[in-house]
């Protein structure tokens, strides 16, 4: 598994493995039980739906991945947030490093309102200077709901696009699916979003996102709605949305909010970490544009504790269309 292409088969069983182990507890256990709190660590709170997955995650890369090759996996639910391996193996002898999210999107999944994903990225391993920027190999799969019978599955090799596939849990048969990113030139009458899920610092947020449509499409006409929002709480579902043509613009600016949390709301520390973004490179691969928050390429560090800010575009001309005024917006509050 020296070459990139061997691991995707691999992965793809893994998250096939979650896939179906995680919509079986779904279905036999309560809401209650789901959503129970059973850990609250430093990427974020644990619930019981997310030990199914992360229980699974590093036996299967151990056997079937580790011991053909070393490997660093980082994920959350592992302690340190990454283990080597085989265990035997020296971390500087590591092939590869392979950033998981074995659920995105926990908390809307447990209470069965949205799909969740499974992301997984994989990059040579360079030590601690290995980035999201390096991440070669990207292959991110829905968890559907208990009511849902189709998942799509989406990969990427960097340089080489993307494949979709869509399979059909009654069937058991999958096949491919036609995705695209909107080719519309303008946010009017489409979904764009400016990420705003937790309190503390909505207000602020929402603000923002008002000033810059006012900004692009002026002011809204009576009985008339501009554009609309989607506050989809998964990183890899809103990448899927702009992947599919469904959104056409979203930025997630949680990590340029802190010390700006409304008076009487304690500071929050839930952001994107790069495990959320870890499949940004089949958006890329489709032809979404996602750029850091001060508009150049994405990156961060693969671990589970930094602060990403992001934002997507479904096509240059969406980009066109915003990004000086989402900076200048930025700039006049003193953010960016």
């Amino acid at each position: 598994m020296n070459d990139i292409r061997e691991l995707l088969e691999p992965i793809k069983r893994l998250h096939r493995l979650i896939r179906d182990r995680v919509v079986e507890e779904c279905e036999q256990s309560s809401v209650a039980n789901l959503s129970r709190v059973v850990a609250d660590e430093e990427g974020d709170t644990t619930f019981a739906v997310d030990r199914v997955s992360e229980e699974l995650l590093v036996e299967y890369v151990e056997r079937e991945i580790a011991s053909v090759v070393p490997v660093v996996l980082i994920a959350e639910g592992i302690e340190g947030g990454r283990v080597v391996l085989p265990r035997t193996a020296d971390e500087a002898d590591a092939v590869w490093r392979i950033l998981v999210d074995p659920i995105d999107g926990t908390r809307g999944l447990m209470y069965q309102k949205r799909s969740a994903w499974i992301l997984t990225g994989v990059a040579p391993n360079k030590g601690e200077a290995t980035s999201l920027r390096d991440i070669e190999l990207a292959v991110q799969t829905e968890i559907p709901l208990v009511k849902q019978h189709l998942s799509d599955v989406l990969w990427a090799v960097r340089g080489v696009g993307f494949h979709a596939e869509r399979y059909d849990r009654i069937s058991g048969e999958s096949s491919p699916v036609n995705l695209s990113p909107s080719k519309a030139e303008t946010i009017e009458q489409g979904y764009a979003t400016i990420s705003r899920f937790f309190p503390g610092y909505r207000g602020e947020l929402a603000e923002i996102d008002d000033e810059v449509v006012a900004r692009v499409l002026g002011a809204p006409k009576e009985g008339k709605a501009q554009c609309f929002e989607d506050q989809y709480i998964s990183t890899g579902g809103q990448l899927y949305e702009l992947i599919a043509g469904h959104d056409r613009f979203i930025a997630d600016l949680r990590p340029l909010m802190r010390g700006r949390s409304a008076a009487g709301y304690p500071e929050l520390s839930i952001c994107c970490h790069p495990y959320d973004l870890t499949t940004e490179l089949i958006a890329r691969e489709a032809g979404v544009i996602v750029t850091g928050a001060d508009g150049s390429q994405l990156n961060a560090p693969l671990n589970v504790e930094a602060n990403v800010a992001w934002v997507g575009y479904a096509n240059e001309k969406i980009r066109e269309q915003i990004e000086s005024h989402l900076f200048a917006v930025l700039k006049e509050r003193g953010i960016a």
